[in-house]
């Protein structure tokens, strides 16, 4: 399996519940290097653009303010595989449907409220790495 780097964001929900740095253990224990990490509190119009794909869809409007409404921290991972390891890590986008011991079961309390996100394709990854890091960010 070839080398990867994905994008994860731990929420708002989970950021203001005090659970980064627990999601940042199971990150390091799921054997994920670390290649950037940042902090920040996203505009409306920055979550926009992150989620454009996704303007068409009733939740767009839901979906942007909440990932406005307070502090995230993003993370570039790199894995062998990481795209797919990261979404197992994380578990299924509904908590109660997420598999015992992911990061979505234990922690998550709703569809909405589901602690982390995710690329979900190697173009996705690609957009969404360089959506908040620099190239020298990756380095």
């Amino acid at each position: 399996m070839a080398i990867e780097r994905t994008l994860a964001i731990i929420k708002p929900d989970a950021f203001g519940r005090g659970l980064a740095g627990e999601i940042v253990s199971r990150i390091n224990k799921a054997g994920f290097q670390i290649v950037a990490i940042k902090s920040m509190h996203l505009t409306r119009k920055e979550a926009e653009g992150f989620y454009a794909v996704h303007r068409e869809r009733g939740f767009f409007g839901e979906l942007t303010e909440f990932m406005s409404s307070g502090k995230v921290v993003v993370l570039a991972l790199q894995a062998e595989g990481a795209i797919l390891k990261w979404r197992d890590t994380m578990g299924a986008t509904d908590p109660a449907k997420a598999a015992p011991g992911t990061i979505r079961r234990d922690l998550g309390t709703s569809i909405g409220n589901n602690c982390t996100h995710g690329s979900d394709a190697p173009d996705t990854a690609a957009f969404e790495l360089g959506y908040f890091f620099a190239g020298y960010e990756l380095i």
